[in-house]
C-alpha cells in the first residue's frame, strides 16, 4: 500500500496502533480485511487534510459518528473539508465514522475506541435512545464533549445542537403543501428513515400540527421505517399503497426518493406535491428532472462550523455561536445552485 504519512499520523488518523499500521503497510499476514479497509479510509483522509497536518496552531481530533445513508454522509465529509482552513488558528483533524445504520453495541463499541484512543470531541447523528444517552454521558466523563448534528438527543449531556430547526422546516412543508394542493381531495404520504431520529420526528410533528390546523380531516399515510435505505423504503411505501387513499402529496422527510418514486410509479399513483430535504445527489438530479417539487435544504457547511465552534469554545478556543439551528432554504427547478 503506497502512502506518503508517518506511520504514527496514520495509527492518530485510524485510531490503530503503530504496530498495526506497520503490518497493514508491509502487507503481514494475520491481519483483517476490516482493519485494512480502517487503514485505507485514514490516508484518504489524511489526502484530503494536508493542509491542516501543515497548518500552525493547536492540534485538535474531532470524531464524526453519522449514522446515515451513503449519500448524506458524503455531503457532511464534503461539508467538514471545506470549512478546515476556516479553522484557524486551532488545526482541525477530524476522523469520520460513518455506518448506513448502526447497532447500538456497535456505536457502544465505537464509542469505547474513541475514549480508549483520546479525542477533543465528537459530532454526532444518532437515534434518540437512552444507550445513545448513556454513551454521550461516557464521553463527558472522560472530557469529550459531544454536539449532536442533523438531529438532536434531548436531556442528554450533548453540549450543544447545530443543524436544521426541524419542527420549523416540519411546519413549513405543511403550508407550502396547503397552499399548493389547496381543495383537493386526497392523503398525503409521510415517509421518515426512523422515529427514533429526533430531528425526522420533530419534522413529523411540526407538519402534523399545522397541517391538521390548515386542512383538518386531511388524511397522513405513514410509511417510515426505512432507514432512508432505497430497498427498504420502497418495502415500506409498496406495503402502504395497497390499500389506500389517493395520494394527493408527499413528504419525505429522511430520503430515499428514488425508491418512493418507483413505489409510486409501479402502483401508478403521481401525487400533485412532492416535498423532499436535502440537496444530495439523488435529490439534485430529481428537482432537475421535475420529479419533485421543492426541497428543504440547510447549509451543511455552515452546521458543521457551527458544531466545530461549540467544540472549540469547550476548549477555550473561540467563542461558540449565538445560534445553533440554520435557516431553511427551499430549493426549486426554477433556483438549483450551480455545480461546484
Amino acid at each position: 500500500m503506497t502512502h506518503r504519512f508517518p506511520v504514527k499520523e496514520i495509527a492518530l488518523q485510524s485510531g490503530l496502533s503503530t504496530a498495526t499500521i506497520d503490518r497493514v503497510l508491509n502487507d503481514r499476514p494475520n491481519v483483517s480485511p476490516q482493519t485494512r479497509r480502517r487503514v485505507q479510509d485514514a490516508i484518504r483522509e489524511l489526502i484530503a487534510q494536508e493542509g491542516q497536518l501543515s497548518a500552525r496552531g493547536r492540534r485538535l481530533f474531532f470524531d464524526i459518528v453519522v449514522e446515515a445513508p451513503n449519500r448524506f454522509s458524503r455531503e457532511i465529509r464534503k461539508a467538514t473539508e471545506t470549512i478546515l482552513p476556516d479553522l484557524h488558528p486551532a488545526a482541525i483533524r477530524p476522523r469520520f465514522a460513518f455506518a448506513e445504520t448502526r447497532k447500538e453495541a456497535d456505536l457502544k463499541s465505537l464509542f469505547n475506541r474513541i475514549c480508549k484512543r483520546g479525542s477533543q470531541g465528537v459530532c454526532l447523528k444518532a437515534r434518540n435512545t437512552d444507550a445513545v444517552r448513556e454513551a454521550i454521558t461516557a464521553l463527558r466523563q472522560k472530557n469529550i464533549p459531544v454536539v449532536t448534528i442533523f438531529t438532536d438527543c434531548p436531556g442528554s449531556e450533548r453540549i450543544a445542537y447545530a443543524g436544521l430547526d426541524n419542527s420549523s422546516a416540519g411546519r413549513t412543508a405543511a403550508y407550502l403543501m396547503h397552499k399548493l394542493l389547496g381543495t383537493r381531495p386526497g392523503a398525503v404520504l409521510i415517509t421518515l428513515s426512523q422515529h427514533a431520529f429526533q430531528g425526522e420526528e420533530e419534522r413529523f410533528r411540526g407538519f402534523r400540527a399545522e397541517l391538521q390546523r390548515l386542512r383538518p380531516g386531511l388524511a397522513i399515510l405513514d410509511a417510515s421505517g426505512g432507514g432512508g435505505l432505497n430497498p427498504e423504503t420502497r418495502a415500506e411505501v409498496s406495503q402502504q399503497l395497497e390499500n389506500t387513499l389517493e395520494i394527493s402529496g408527499v413528504y419525505s422527510m429522511g430520503g430515499g426518493n428514488l425508491a418512493v418514486l418507483g413505489a409510486l410509479d409501479r402502483a401508478g399513483v403521481t401525487p400533485d406535491v412532492y416535498v423532499a430535504h436535502d440537496l444530495d445527489e439523488d435529490n439534485l438530479e430529481l428537482l432537475q428532472d421535475g420529479r419533485l417539487t421543492f426541497v428543504l435544504h440547510h447549509d451543511l457547511k455552515a452546521d458543521m462550523r457551527a458544531a466545530f465552534r461549540h467544540l472549540l469554545a469547550y476548549h477555550r478556543l473561540g467563542t461558540a455561536p449565538a445560534s445553533s439551528s440554520s435557516d431553511i432554504q427551499i430549493i426549486t427547478p426554477a433556483n438549483l445552485p450551480r455545480k461546484t
